[in-house]
């Protein structure tokens, strides 16, 4: 069997810092990226980031449409060359921060990226405003996929380990070593893939509102529940322990306690229209 390569085109351009840009090119890692899409063929699927087209390849044929995200002219335009004969390929020159990406599809789609490690969470949760992806596959930082997927009491538990939970259901799928990237990166990556919650903790809309409020909370996440709804709430010490201990919450727990469902309830509790 042939290894995916590119066509006959110009040398790539030079790598660009600024972009935080390490291109994967270990074919193993690319085609479990690929098979962890699980794809039937008849799906959209973004990528973030393609790069120079080394999972864009693999997933050449597995989609009926393939959307590229790519903000590097240089790396679009050789994308634009290599695929400028496969009408099921679009390259959008764009940064996807900037993008609405389901604007862009027009319907569902399933989401994959090699995201940049400087910008990995502000890309995670643009990527999760609503309508939610069918699923998506994450190239990221080994830490960062063990805080999206870590429970409660874990030392890598966290606001971004909740906030993800609340919408998705994260897994942890392959851990990746610097030598799978060109240049190397100085750190460890792992695949981790999101399936959005049948039925969330949180309404999606409300996601935005729900991350400050957890964020909040891990701020000061030395400090006791009483202490921090205190603080947050405006109120004595009294009220806060009466609004906490009828919700049945320890007001001396501290937040890396509480399970995101916990912190969704919290959430509703301190949040409801009055």
């Amino acid at each position: 069997m042939r290894t995916p390569g590119p066509r006959d085109r110009g040398p790539n351009p030079p790598v660009l810092k600024r972009f935080g840009q390490h291109f994967l090119n270990d074919q193993r890692v690319l085609a479990g990226i690929a098979d962890a899409l699980e794809l039937r063929g008849d799906e959209t699927v973004v990528e973030i980031g393609p790069g120079r087209g080394a999972l864009t390849r693999h997933l050449v044929g597995r989609a009926r449409r393939l959307v590229l995200i790519e903000l590097d002219r240089a790396l679009a335009a050789n994308l634009r060359e290599e695929f400028a004969g496969d009408p099921t390929i679009e390259i959008v020159e764009a940064d996807v921060l900037d993008a609405n990406i389901a604007e862009l599809v027009g319907g569902p789609y399933v989401l994959v990226g090699n995201v940049p490690y400087y910008i990995t969470t502000p890309i995670i949760f643009h990527a999760l405003r609503p309508p939610l992806p069918l699923r998506a596959v994450f190239l990221v930082q080994k830490e960062v996929a063990e805080r999206m997927a870590a429970n409660a009491d874990d030392e890598e538990y966290g606001a971004l380990s909740v906030t993800i939970q609340a919408l998705t259901e994260p897994e942890l799928l392959l851990h990746v070593p610097p030598s799978a990237f060109t240049p190397a990166p100085k750190v460890h990556s792992a695949v981790v893939r999101l399936r959005p919650r049948e039925k969330p903790l949180v309404p999606p809309e409300t996601a935005p509102g729900f991350q400050a409020f957890v964020q909040s909370f891990f701020g000061m996440r030395r400090k006791q529940l009483g202490t921090i709804v205190r603080a947050l709430e405006g109120v004595d010490s009294d009220r806060a322990r009466e609004i906490l201990t009828a919700g049945g919450w320890d007001p001396q727990a501290r937040p890396e306690t509480l399970s995101p469902a916990e912190f969704a309830r919290l959430y509703a509790t301190l949040r409801a229209p009055s």
